[in-house]
């Protein structure tokens, strides 16, 4: 570790001296030329590429429609027969489902209404208040 210098070692002029200016250069500068900083290109242009003009979005046919399983995914999911299976038993299970009236596996959230309180209740919870000295009446309204 290095020892910060002591008050015997710094010179008392050099501390209070504004920092010296560099001089102006005199006589043969030499002088760089011109520096150009070039963006590097995103992508080679190949002239061949096709661009579709045409943006398109969803449409009638893109809801049914499912992209085939690549073959890693067909390799994860256990082979093609497998595969296979697990889809005949999900369609088996929602048709079972339909047959039988019964609810939908995926449902959506019903949020059930804020419980309400008894006039006893309440009557209970305003005396506890008025105890501790310091409840809001108008939040339990």
């Amino acid at each position: 570790m290095i020892d910060p210098p002591t008050a015997s070692e710094v010179p008392a002029a050099d501390a209070a001296a504004p920092p010296d200016l560099p001089a102006p250069p005199q006589g043969d500068v030499t002088t760089l030329g011109e520096v150009r900083a070039i963006k590097p290109e995103d992508e080679a242009l190949d002239l061949y590429r096709f661009k579709n003009p045409v943006k398109f979005g969803d449409n009638r046919f893109s809801r049914d429609w499912s992209e085939p399983p690549s073959p890693e995914q067909v390799s994860m999911g256990g082979g093609y027969i497998m595969m296979g299976v697990v889809k005949g038993v999900l369609a088996a299970g929602r048709g079972l489902n339909k047959l039988t009236g019964g609810p939908d596996q995926i449902q959506a959230a019903i949020a059930r209404p804020p419980p309400e309180l008894t006039p006893e209740q309440r009557r209970r919870a305003q005396q506890f208040c008025e105890q501790q000295d310091g409840c809001d009446p108008s939040v339990g309204k």
